[in-house]
């Protein structure tokens, strides 16, 4: 008998719309990169040529030297107290801010407006930026660095909040509302109970990325240990930065342990597959009680509050010179009406866009090599794995600007040497956040098709890659969000990009241009959410 002939209602179903997106964005960011590889001018010629510059350099930082041990010392605590003030105010901002900006409000709209508003603004600004503009209204010192921190991070954890607020199951909230709560009681009692253990370890995770930024707010003045890397660099004594470096570098790691172990405790999920619980069960359900999870969270909700009423003494928070400045702020933002969006600040924007799609495109490619070199599912040696996720810490230890002031030192002036310097930094971002979502593929499916007799390859290419690739897609647009920020500072030291425009027009009082910059900056980050919502609808 033969078969019926396929008609237009039989045939195949065409491709989803998720493979089109799949497809899609990476060849958006290989055709930026072909672009970006022009409009940098990268040249492995001379990269090749600078190499033997940059040995140089580096071998007139040895031997290492640390100056004055106290005096240094004393820095790397004002940058702890630097990160964790700002860090602590963020968060306290955050949660109302986050509530108002939730799908979920019921209360005006104007007001969700506002939030959300607030939220982009504060995002887009990088904190070097926010660090500019507040060395200049409240002079040197710590506290402009606490309040550039703690404005970025606003927009930063308030985002975070929102999106696990928002991830939430309505029952409970709908089932307290129905018996009349308020809108706050409804909050705490059904949205910020369950939201905690998720809150506490995004703000660990906040306060691990304020650390790396606080330790170079001192490049503009604004406290901190990078006050000496700047004094170093710029009286040429090479052997104390590259010590200061080094200081810089283990400190990072240090904390990058505590905040991985900190997080370890304070995760919604346990290690073995078990569910935590925020209170322990008890025979009456009214009367909750205490388990391992709940002690560990209020004991360090009470240690995090001690350590922000100190660091807010030590980076001279006083509430008062906030109302002194008043007229200060408002004469800068008296200049920035109108702003200026002339040739160079468009120029420099693109040159920061371009920059950061092309050094995201080479940190992703690099980036999955490691993961997979280090991922189980494919190459299963251990030793091989271990080394690989030690320098991927090791290289993120050091901040892209200190990366970048090395290139420009070696390379000369120009977006080359950011590109480079964001290169690395992208590399290890993608690397830890593919590794991360490769080690959290269930491996039940996994196993299934070993039992098959299905090899390594096989089980990777059908079992792990389909499920990984819509976190290679998410975590690509959310490493390019992030060097899009660092590469609009890198110019500050003269890496290319719109951080020179930037720091040049806060320099003269152009504050036109620095409206400008800001205003451009906020239309990009907008856009490039934009494309994320896609993604994420579409893929993710």
């Amino acid at each position: 008998m033969r078969p019926a002939p396929v008609t237009s209602e039989a045939r195949e179903p065409r491709p989803p719309r998720a493979a089109v997106a799949t497809w899609l964005i990476p060849l958006g960011y290989v055709a930026v990169a072909l672009f970006g590889t022009w409009w940098i001018a990268i040249d492995l010629a001379a990269l090749r040529d600078g190499a033997s510059d940059i040995s140089r350099l580096l071998a007139r930082m040895v031997p290492v030297t640390f100056g004055l041990v106290p005096a240094l010392l004393g820095l790397v605590l004002e940058t702890l107290w630097i990160a964790l003030a700002g860090t602590g105010i963020a968060a306290l901002v955050s949660l109302p801010l986050a509530a108002a900006a939730s799908r979920d409000f019921t209360g005006p709209k104007p007001v969700q407006w506002l939030a959300r508003g607030l939220i982009v603004v504060t995002r887009a600004v990088p904190s070097l930026v926010f660090a500019i503009v507040f060395v200049r209204i409240f002079g040197l010192g710590p506290f402009a660095g606490a309040l550039a921190i703690a404005f970025h991070s606003v927009g930063m954890i308030a985002k975070m909040m929102t999106d696990v607020f928002e991830e939430l199951t309505p029952a409970p909230r709908e089932s307290i509302d129905a018996v009349g709560s308020s809108r706050l009681q409804s909050f705490v009692a059904t949205t910020l109970s369950r939201a905690m253990p998720s809150v506490s370890s995004l703000v660990l995770y906040r306060l691990d990325i304020n650390i790396r930024a606080s330790a170079v707010l001192g490049l503009v003045g604004a406290g901190g240990i990078g006050v000496a890397l700047q004094t170093a660099i710029g009286s040429l004594n090479y052997h104390l930065a590259a010590g200061i470096i080094v200081v810089i570098a283990v400190l990072l790691l240090a904390l990058e342990l505590i905040s991985f172990l900190s997080q370890r405790a304070v995760a919604e999920h346990a290690h073995d597959g078990t569910v935590a619980e925020l209170y322990r069960r008890t025979p009456d359900p009214t009367r909750p009680g205490w388990n391992r999870g709940r002690a560990l969270r209020t004991g360090s909700a009470v240690v995090f509050a001690g350590a922000l009423l100190f660091a807010l003494t030590q980076v001279r928070f006083d509430p008062g010179r906030l109302s002194r400045s008043w007229q200060s702020t408002l004469d800068l933002l008296a200049g920035f009406v109108p702003p200026v969006i002339d040739p160079a600040v468009v120029t420099g924007i693109f040159e920061s866009l371009v920059m950061a799609l092309t050094a995201t495109t080479v940190g992703v490619v690099a980036g999955l090599v490691i993961a997979v070199l280090s991922s189980p599912h494919l190459i299963r040696f251990a030793p091989l794995s271990a080394l690989l996720r030690i320098l991927v810490v090791l290289i993120r230890s050091v901040p892209d600007v200190i990366y970048a002031l090395v290139f420009v030192a070696a390379l000369g002036l120009g977006p080359f040497a950011g590109f480079l310097a964001l290169s690395i930094s992208c590399t290890a971002l993608a690397a830890k956040f593919f590794t991360d979502s490769l080690e959290n593929v269930d491996p039940a499916p996994l196993r299934a098709l070993e039992a098959t007799g299905a090899s390594r390859l096989q089980v990777f290419v059908s079992g792990v890659w389909p499920r990984f690739v819509p976190s290679l897609i998410g975590n690509s647009l959310f490493t390019s969000d992030l060097a899009l920020r660092e590469s609009a500072v890198l110019g500050i030291v003269g890496a290319g990009g719109v951080g020179f425009v930037l720091q040049e027009s806060v320099a003269t009082l152009d504050y036109g241009t620095t409206a400008g910059v800001l205003i451009c900056l906020v239309v990009v980050v907008v856009a490039l959410e934009a494309v994320a919502r896609w993604a994420r609808k579409k893929v993710i």
